[in-house]
Formats: C-alpha cells, sequence, structure tokens
C-alpha cells in the first residue's frame, strides 16, 4: 500500500483528525475523515444512558427539531425514567411521613389533655373530701 497523505492542514495523528483508508472505484485509495463517536446525554444521577434521544454532536443537535431532543415527561432529556419514579415515590412517603407525624402529635395533645382534666377533678373530689372530713370531725 502507499503512503497517504492527510487531505487537510492538520498534519497530526490526533483524536480529533482521526481517518480511514478508503478504496475509490479509480482503484486509488484517499483517506477520509472519521467524525469522534458521541456517548449520548446521560442522567444526572445515576449516570446512566438516556432512552429515546439521539445521540448528537453540539451542532448536530442545534439542527434537530425540539421534540427530537427530549422525552416527553417530568424531567425528561435530564433524567431517567427510574430516577424520576424514585424521586417521584420518596416525595410521596415523604408527606405521608409528615401527615402521620402531624396525626401522632395531634393524639398526643389530646392524650395530655384528657390527663390534665383527670387531675383537676381528682383535686376537686380530694377538696370535697378533706372539707366534709372536717365538718364530720366538727
Amino acid at each position: 500500500m502507499k503512503r497517504l497523505t492527510y487531505r487537510r492542514r492538520h498534519p497530526y495523528n490526533t483524536k480529533s483528525n482521526r481517518v480511514k483508508v478508503v478504496r475509490t472505484p479509480g482503484d486509488r485509495h484517499i483517506y477520509h475523515y472519521v467524525k469522534k463517536r458521541v456517548k449520548g446525554r446521560r442522567c444526572g444521577v445515576t449516570g446512566v444512558t438516556l432512552h429515546g434521544l439521539p445521540h448528537l454532536r453540539t451542532l448536530e443537535s442545534r439542527r434537530h427539531p425540539k421534540r427530537d431532543k427530549k422525552v416527553y415527561r417530568a424531567y425528561g432529556g435530564c433524567l431517567s425514567a427510574n430516577t424520576v419514579r424514585d424521586r417521584i415515590i420518596r416525595s410521596f412517603l415523604k408527606e405521608e411521613q409528615t401527615y402521620i407525624k402531624k396525626l401522632i402529635t395531634q393524639e398526643k395533645k389530646e392524650e395530655m389533655k384528657q390527663i390534665k382534666e383527670k387531675k383537676k377533678v381528682a383535686k376537686k373530689q380530694t377538696k370535697k373530701t378533706k372539707k366534709t372530713n372536717k365538718k364530720k370531725a366538727d
């Protein structure tokens, strides 16, 4: 195989200057420049590749319409479906927990009120019994 020269003005074999050898119909061998492979969008929390989104380079993604660059749900195109589900469940459980705490504190308050009332009634009864005992003693 013959030696080949780069077709552009960047003479070094770097990551951004990758090429592949292509045979033309006229039996010549030339270089074709290869674009970098794109990893694709990833979930911000778990780092998993997001489904339903094309792996586009920045300029290409600018040319695509908005509907191609996102998934139609909450946090679509930013977080994975599993992460969103976990967040929803966690928030629901938190709300439930705060509601239960509120109920428990209300029950405790009611119990304390009942105990105080019982103590008041008991005090009144002891005072009455003391008075009656004094009268009987006289």
